[in-house]
């Protein structure tokens, strides 16, 4: 008897995908020292890409991972209480309005989930810090993206107008990764006064422990605009626990902490990281100490930049966004082959742009060195 059967297709289903996400733009989390060294041959290299805090971080870190308090074996608090209570402590708000995540990332990945919406608009700048951008395209919304001045600045007037037109979200940066310029009082002042009611406004500030005295506290200024908000901050950069990923959300009031708590795992932040977020907040003398010989290094850099001709963005922050005046990914190659890891900046209009971070004095000569040396060469 003659079997008719058709074969049986062994192929795999094609697999129904998010299109959102499949159509995600990948995030520059740049180059791995692996394959950095592998690249140029150099086993020492200055690793000046990832904006990590070159002192490494405090040692009360260091000792309070060592010592009992740090149990991998056990789960860690979900609710992340000593640290949120120290916190609140350090700012002057409740715990309830605190949400601690895995890095800063996380949060901005939680108020999109909790938050927006397919057909959604949100409101950021370009450069953009990437996820600002990756984490709402994600939930379904749409991004538009307020480029910087020809003098590498905020345009107020335009985000003025964007934030008018009822966003449901404003991701800004202040100091601007990976720009570098701080709002002032009057600018932020203008930028919460164009915010309507339904619009959530997210003040990114991972790099506020880097800005000069006397540049507004976004806590201290949002607490009383009377809209909605949250300010982000992070341990990966002043304290330098880029390794560990945590920081925070501080929200303005407990019911978006609410939302934003709901939308993101249940032990979120690793023990080792609340036990080392918690100690390095008790030295503060340590961080501060760090930031202020940073700061002075960001200066003499930026010094010597300008006497070579390089354009770099005013920077309140612990790195340089400077226009190298080539492609910026070729040049990052030619400085990667001295031993130098930088990150080039690939978004359209800006693709002439380098981030270099601020690291140890003899690190941050060599980057000099290199690019006069490429500099000259051209």
């Amino acid at each position: 008897m003659t079997n008719h059967t058709p074969p049986r297709d062994l192929r795999p289903a094609a697999l129904q995908v998010n299109p959102h996400v499949s159509a995600l733009p990948t995030y520059n989390a740049g180059m791995s020292l692996d394959k950095a060294r592998a690249i140029s041959g150099h086993e020492e290299l200055a690793r000046l890409a990832s904006n990590e805090n070159p002192d490494g971080c405090s040692p009360a870190v260091r000792a309070a991972l060592a010592s009992a308090a740090f149990d991998p074996s056990r789960y860690a608090d979900p609710a992340c209480t000593a640290l949120r209570e120290a916190l609140a402590a350090r700012l002057g708000v409740e715990p309830g309005v605190i949400v601690a995540g895995n890095g800063s990332e996380e949060m901005i990945a939680a108020i999109s989930r909790g938050v927006l919406t397919p057909e959604a608009q949100v409101v950021t700048v370009v450069p953009s810090f990437g996820l600002h951008e990756i984490e709402p395209l994600a939930a379904g919304a749409s991004v538009l993206k307020v480029p910087m001045t020809g003098e590498a600045g905020f345009d107020l007037a335009a985000l003025e107008a964007a934030i008018a037109a009822g966003p449901r979200v404003v991701f800004l940066s202040s100091p601007w990764n990976p720009v570098g310029p701080a709002l002032d009082q009057n600018a932020l002042d203008r930028l919460i006064a164009a915010v309507r009611p339904g619009t959530l406004f997210v003040l990114d500030e991972a790099y506020f422990e880097f800005a000069d005295a006397g540049l507004p506290d976004g806590i201290e200024v949002l607490r009383n605009s009377g809209i909605n908000w949250i300010v982000l901050r992070t341990f990966s950069k002043a304290y330098g626990l880029a390794g560990l990923r945590v920081g925070y959300a501080v929200c303005s009031d407990t019911e978006i902490a609410r939302v934003v708590g709901a939308a993101k795992t249940p032990f979120n932040v690793n023990c080792a990281a609340q036990i080392a977020a918690t100690a390095a907040l008790a030295d503060e003398a340590w961080m501060k100490a760090s930031v202020a010989g940073t700061r002075a290094e960001r200066l003499r850099v930026e010094a010597a930049f300008a006497e070579m001709g390089l354009r770099a963005a005013s920077s309140q922050t612990n790195f340089l966004f400077f226009d190298c005046g080539r492609d910026s990914s070729e040049m990052a190659t030619s400085l990667l082959m001295a031993g130098i890891i930088v990150k080039p900046w690939r978004e359209p209009g800006y693709t002439s742009w380098l981030r270099a971070t601020i690291g140890k004095p003899a690190e941050n000569d060599r980057l000099i060195a290199a690019l006069r040396a490429l500099t000259v060469a051209a």
